[in-house]
């Protein structure tokens, strides 16, 4: 009997207060956190990861034998001789990084209204993409293809009679010889910044005559009109000239007001036949990044841009932000936007910490 009581009494305390004390508080059947709740488990759900093949590197190059020039606006980003470029981009390609983008840096003396040094055969890009390809094969070489380097103006293509805006047709013809040349020279991306219209279609016919059907076409297809180009045109000199540092190309690039516009723009470029479209800027527009990935079946490519870059930097040196998780974070929302290419010029820092 004692015994039986003695049962009766542990059922009663393990159905009393004690149990209820490890009871959950609140009874949800689901817990997110829990598979939060260790580093394997974090990584074992990760949705977006990114890697150093992710990466496109801009690189500037400009003439002579001069050290690296670091660019006052870009912290850690430099121009570079050919010599020095062809260095940098042997150790991207050690880094898993697998493709550059060449943007000259002339003499001004060498520019003029029409752009004219885009079309000489020894022109200073083209020169860098023959030492790059020579030295480093495997690794894809990407150039630009519009006129704002070469301008003293600082537009992306040649401007009408009245001076008051850029002529598109005429542009065109340009950037289609300019596109021919740098095919010519052994890159394997062509890719036009200018925002004229029709470009990409003529570029494609113009490769095709040529003989370069195997030239891709990278298209800057939606590129805003953006405040924050500033740095990179301190990069490439176009900010010499009177007034271009706050040069306005809102007849050719995109308003940032416009979110379906990008789309339009997108399709005309993937019917022309882009083999991959891009997204400039690209923080700041991840909506778009998201847009263009859910209207086509293309690759999809997004260009952190040097004003991005620049003010991470900025802050985290005031102390404000720390500079690796921001660089990551930024960089990590872009290929969760849709992003499948991202042109960065944290590419080596990344690439050697993902390493």
């Amino acid at each position: 009997m004692g015994s039986f009581v003695s049962r009766r009494g542990d059922r009663a305390l393990a159905s009393g207060p004690t149990a209820m004390a490890h009871s959950p508080l609140l009874p949800l059947a689901q817990r997110p956190r829990r598979l939060r709740r260790t580093a394997s488990l974090r990584t074992m759900v990760e949705e977006t990861v990114l890697r150093p093949a992710d990466f496109i590197a801009p690189l500037f190059v400009v003439e002579g034998k001069e050290p690296p020039d670091e660019i006052k606006s870009m912290p850690g980003v430099f121009r570079l001789n050919v010599t020095d470029l062809v260095k940098e981009c042997r150790a991207l390609h050690r880094l898993g990084v697998p493709a550059v983008a060449l943007f000259p840096k002339l003499d001004p003396k060498l520019k003029d209204d029409e752009g004219t040094q885009a079309l000489n055969e020894e022109t200073l890009v083209l020169r860098a993409v023959r030492a790059v390809k020579r030295a480093v094969p495997d690794l894809t070489v990407i150039t630009d293809v519009a006129l704002d380097p070469y301008t003293s103006h600082g537009h992306d293509g040649v401007l009408t009679p009245a001076r008051d805006d850029v002529e598109n047709d005429r542009t065109v013809e340009i950037l289609c010889r300019m596109a021919v040349l740098q095919a010519r020279a052994g890159v394997d991306l062509v890719a036009p910044s200018d925002m004229m219209d029709g470009r990409v279609g003529a570029i494609r016919r113009a490769l095709d005559a040529a003989g370069f059907t195997g030239t891709g076409i990278l298209a800057y297809a939606a590129k805003y009109n953006s405040a924050y180009y500033g740095p990179f045109r301190d990069a490439v000199g176009s900010a010499q000239a009177a007034g271009t540092r706050l040069l306005s190309k809102a007849t050719y690039q995109m308003n940032p007001a416009n979110r379906r516009e990008a789309v339009t723009e997108v399709l005309l470029d993937d019917a022309e036949g882009a083999d991959i479209l891009m997204v400039k800027p690209a923080g700041l527009y991840l909506d778009i990044i998201r847009d263009v990935r859910e209207a086509t079946r293309k690759p999809v490519a997004a260009y952190q841009i040097s004003g991005e870059y620049a003010q991470i930097h900025a802050a985290a040196r005031l102390g404000w932000l720390d500079l690796n998780r921001c660089r990551h974070e930024s960089l990590l929302a872009i290929k969760r936007a849709g992003a499948d290419l991202i042109l960065t010029y944290f590419a080596r820092e990344m690439a050697r910490a993902l390493r």
